[in-house]
């Protein structure tokens, strides 16, 4: 195997003053962590510099990753982004603070899948209405998110975020996978109330790029919902859509939705 070029990125949570407090750091504390978590999408975000400085724009075409989380990557430290060449792609890990927090595969198969739009509902968001639990995320139901445009000014920002210096982005207009993840969040936290949760991990393929100026959304399904060592989990799989036709990603996210410390609280 050939290791590439290490990426180090100055960690950043964006999510302090989300609604998902697993990223303030005193209620991430009594969790037991040491602060707030940098959300898993931009971990993710991270991982996908590899992926993109070895293939360029056709891996946001037409490329695959997936990422699985294990430790904290924390707000203002050094997360170091090491990938190998294997047979088929690229084995990817972050580690900080000493400690292996995510590994994942980057591929580039040599097809592009027939996603037919036809295959995930369109169903209306149903918005905060009662607090997440098994009838929020039963299985077979459909989850929506509100369209949305990031723009110009929002990539630029999302980018500086992120610590994203691939020029490709900017110099494109195209929106970055970490930003097309987040909409899997989003789908969890438009249709519940959630408490602290935390995203494990998702795999998402490329099916074209989606431009900064595109009208973002999601159509979500949880494919399973079930409890793991006390803790309540979630399985989605879903499509991210640009313009209302176009389907540009399929991703699966797992998070854990109800920790086991609040399902015990």
């Amino acid at each position: 195997m050939t290791a590439l070029k290490p990426y180090s990125v100055h960690a950043y949570n964006l999510a302090k003053n989300s609604e998902n407090k697993m990223h303030d750091d005193s209620v991430a504390q009594r969790f037991g962590f040491q602060g707030g978590l940098v959300p898993g999408v931009d971990v993710f975000a991270y991982m996908t510099h590899m992926p993109v400085a070895k293939w360029g724009r056709a891996f946001l075409e037409h490329g695959l990753m997936d990422g699985r989380f294990f430790k904290p990557v924390y707000d203002g430290e050094t997360a170091v982004v090491t990938a190998e060449e294997t047979g088929d792609g690229l084995a990817i890990r972050v580690e900080s603070g000493g400690q292996l927090c995510a590994s994942g595969h980057a591929s580039m198969p040599g097809y592009v899948p027939a996603i037919s739009l036809e295959d995930f509902e369109s169903v209306r968001v149903v918005g905060k209405t009662a607090p997440a639990d098994a009838t929020s995320y039963a299985v077979g139901k459909w989850l929506a998110v509100p369209p949305f445009t990031l723009g110009v000014r929002g990539s630029s920002d999302y980018l500086r975020d992120v610590r994203e210096t691939d020029p490709v982005y900017a110099s494109e207009g195209i929106v970055h996978t970490g930003m097309l993840l987040r909409m899997m969040n989003w789908s969890l936290m438009e249709n519940a109330i959630l408490g602290p949760w935390i995203h494990v991990g998702s795999t998402i393929r490329h099916l074209a790029t989606a431009a900064v100026t595109d009208e973002l959304t999601a159509r979500v399904k949880v494919t399973a919902n079930y409890e793991r060592k006390g803790h309540a989990f979630v399985e989605l799989d879903g499509v991210v859509i640009a313009n209302g036709a176009n389907p540009v990603a399929h991703c699966q996210h797992v998070a854990i939705y109800r920790p086991r410390e609040t399902m015990a609280a």
